[in-house]
């Protein structure tokens, strides 16, 4: 699985989460192992007003690009674990602690799994294209919770 073979709707939310600079953001293949989506998008947002900024700006740009409307939502005032349902797949925005808990990866570890790097600052995805010089390392919780000191609010 790659990045150009994710369904349109799919890339375009794994893009506006980066674009909200939404960490650790890994896409799950569900296809054929569930009745009820295709796809998990699951991310880490650090405070909750980025994990709501995150939320919004996947529906913007999904109403946007393809005309889509969120079918469900869940959780977006929690801001612990907010969950937006488009059907086909469903993204799932996280604090760390909740990521941790719920731990989405270790329940669909059978399921293909594409892992997408970390934007750096002031760059996303669709600003590089295939640029191989956006290879880093993939998520993980020690990066992740390092990464909440720098000047990000944990609540």
């Amino acid at each position: 699985m790659n990045f150009e073979s994710l369904p349109q709707g799919v890339r375009a939310a794994v893009q506006a989460a980066q674009e909200k600079k939404a960490a650790g953001i890994v896409v799950l293949d569900l296809s054929g192992r569930s009745a009820f989506t295709d796809y998990f998008v699951i991310c880490t947002g650090f405070s909750a007003p980025q994990v709501q900024a995150i939320c919004t700006e996947v529906e913007e740009q999904l109403y946007k690009q393809m005309g889509r409307s969120v079918r469900h939502r869940e959780g977006y005032r929690s801001a612990d674990w907010a969950l937006l349902d488009f059907g086909g797949f469903i993204v799932h925005v996280f604090s760390e602690e909740a990521r941790r808990y719920y731990d989405l990866e270790r329940l669909w570890r059978t399921s293909p799994k594409l892992e997408m790097p970390d934007a750096r600052e002031g760059f996303s995805i669709s600003e590089a294209g295939n640029s191989p010089a956006l290879q880093q390392e993939p998520y993980s919780e020690g990066r992740i919770s390092s990464r909440g000191h720098r000047g990000r609010s944990r609540t």
